[in-house]
């Protein structure tokens, strides 16, 4: 009997469906009775296999019992519809021309895809998943040491900033004490000279009474007036008072200087290959704008404006065709004003990080620091003259000057007063600079230090060792117009963007020298740049005034 009947169970003959069936025919998957059976084979365009029914029970395996007709077993399997079906099934219309196999041929071929995965499952992902597990128990277990060593770093570096604004407070405030006592002196010792006087006046006046009073004619006689002497009045001492005058904090440049953080780069690996799952990078990146547009104009007042360099979001220094040097707001408004100390016309400027003026004497060869209004020169050159200026990431100076002969150009950088490196010469001695005495440089936020040779026609851009990256000499298209670079300067993106002025453009390039599109905005023989901290680009433009451009 087979296992899946029971004994109350009538098996028919498939043909005639009324005669207990007797065989089953294994090719066509068929059971037949007695008489169907001669019927079944005497179609011999098959090569029947009838074989008693109760030997193919014993071979037959646990076929599933077919969903739709539940008197059937699902001995064979559908290819195009991936299900087993049963004899009745393959006959209906809708498995017609569908290929057909054995069940047991899939089975046996499912096994061991079963058996592969769970040997897989088993011997290699498992274990691998176990290993994850316990890397990530170990990372937890240390996290908790490794950020409370961040947090005592940042708390040491707090001490240290509080510890040096105290010593800046305190030094003001000594400063302010000591002026104060120099001004008292200044004004006892004008005390002493007109008490002096006005004892001296006393007596006089005591004498000529007594000599009134007595008609002596030999005291009367005798007498020389004084009054010529006293009608001038001793000079007055007239002290200007001091002023402390607070610069604007700036955030951004405090929270820079305090000490960066790292972002934190959560990645998921898959595999070998690690794919981000956030995308977290730093600084962040800004797409170019298609239309940079003017955000402010700024009137600075020179015939002829050459340098600006930010010291804020809203405060600009700026350097003309004179002596004075000008911090301007957006509003053009003159905040401070310094002269140079020889009197000359400085030849370029620059911020240092701790917000204070450089500028560049060539005539003197020196380089000027101004702090707190007052001028020091940190660097006197000789047989060279000082030309253009930048302050680097380190707050070190990087100046162009040009030989006194005006033949040799080099990039001198410096710390405080000390020359720490001389760029000049390329790795076959030829001269990477020319001649000329214009020569605006920035340094880039990969450490590049590029130059504006005004004369090459090129901007020069050399590592930080010094060593020659790539000159651009304008875009490769553009054959005609000559490209004739002044100010230079770098942003937050690594790009560089250098003024053409006799195009009256300025060029973007990405840090490695590869042009990305030109910045017009209606400018006129840009000279000039800086860019701040937002990466808004300051530009000198060539109706002497400083314009303020959005690009990114």
């Amino acid at each position: 009997m087979h296992p899946r009947r029971s004994a109350q169970d009538v098996l028919l003959c498939d043909l005639c469906k009324t005669a207990p069936l007797q065989s089953h025919c294994k090719l066509c998957h068929i059971n037949l009775c007695v008489i169907c059976v001669g019927k079944h084979l005497s179609d011999s365009s098959k090569d029947h296999n009838v074989v008693p029914f109760i030997k193919h029970i014993k071979s037959t395996p646990n076929y599933p019992k077919c969903p739709k007709h539940t008197d059937k077993h699902c001995e064979l399997f559908c290819e195009k519809c991936s299900i087993p079906v049963c004899s009745t099934c393959i006959s209906s219309d809708k498995h017609r021309g569908h290929k057909i196999s054995d069940v047991l041929e899939k089975l046996g071929s499912k096994t061991e895809s079963l058996q592969k995965d769970l040997e897989e499952l088993e011997t290699r992902i498992y274990p691998q998943y176990e290993e994850m597990a316990s890397g990530v128990q170990t990372e937890k277990a240390e996290l908790e040491t490794k950020y409370r060593k961040m947090t005592t770093a940042a708390d040491q570096q707090g001490e240290i900033l509080h510890r040096e604004i105290t010593a800046i407070v305190n030094k003001r405030k000594s400063d302010i004490a000591e002026m104060k006592n120099k001004h008292l002196a200044a004004l006892n010792k004008n005390t002493d000279e007109i008490t002096n006087r006005i004892t001296e006046l006393r007596q006089i006046i005591q004498d000529l009474k007594k000599i009134l009073d007595s008609n002596d004619v030999s005291l009367t006689s005798s007498y020389k007036s004084r009054n010529s002497e006293f009608r001038t009045l001793p000079p007055k001492v007239r002290v200007t008072l001091p002023s402390f005058s607070p610069q604007k904090i700036n955030k951004d440049q405090l929270n820079e200087m305090f000490g960066s953080l790292s972002p934190l780069s959560i990645n998921t690996e898959h595999g070998d290959t690690m794919k981000s799952a956030e995308a977290v990078s730093s600084p962040p990146v800004k797409p170019l704008l298609d239309e940079p547009r003017v955000t402010a104009t700024i009137d600075t007042g020179y015939r002829y404006l050459y340098s600006v360099s930010c010291l804020s979001e809203d405060q600009v220094w700026t350097r003309g065709n004179n002596e004075t040097m000008k911090l301007l707001n957006l509003r053009g408004k003159l905040l401070t004003s310094i002269k140079t100390k020889s009197g000359n016309t400085p030849r370029d400027i620059a911020v240092t990080r701790d917000g204070d003026l450089v500028y560049t004497d060539p005539d003197k060869g020196t380089i000027n620091l101004v702090k707190n209004k007052q001028i020091q020169t940190v660097i006197t050159l000789q047989g060279w003259r000082p030309l253009y200026v930048c302050c680097t990431a380190a707050n070190d100076l990087l100046v162009t000057m040009e030989s006194d002969d005006r033949e040799q150009s080099k990039v001198v950088r410096y710390s405080g007063s000390t020359e720490k490196q001389s760029i000049q010469f390329d790795d076959q001695g030829r001269p990477l600079y020319s001649s000329g005495n214009i020569k605006y440089l920035s340094e880039n936020k990969n450490l590049d230090i590029c130059v504006a040779d005004y004369r090459a026609s090129a901007v020069v851009v050399v590592n930080q060792s010094g060593k020659l990256r790539f000159r651009y000499t304008g875009h490769p298209s553009n054959t005609e117009q000559s490209f004739n670079p002044v100010g230079i300067t770098t942003d937050s993106q690594s790009h560089i963007l250098t003024a053409d002025c006799n195009n009256h453009r300025i060029h973007i390039l990405d840090q490695d020298g590869q042009f990305l599109r030109y910045i017009h905005c209606g400018l006129r023989a840009p000279w000039g740049l800086c860019v701040d901290i937002r990466d808004n680009l300051f530009v000198a433009d060539g109706d002497n005034k400083v314009r303020k451009i959005q690009y990114l």
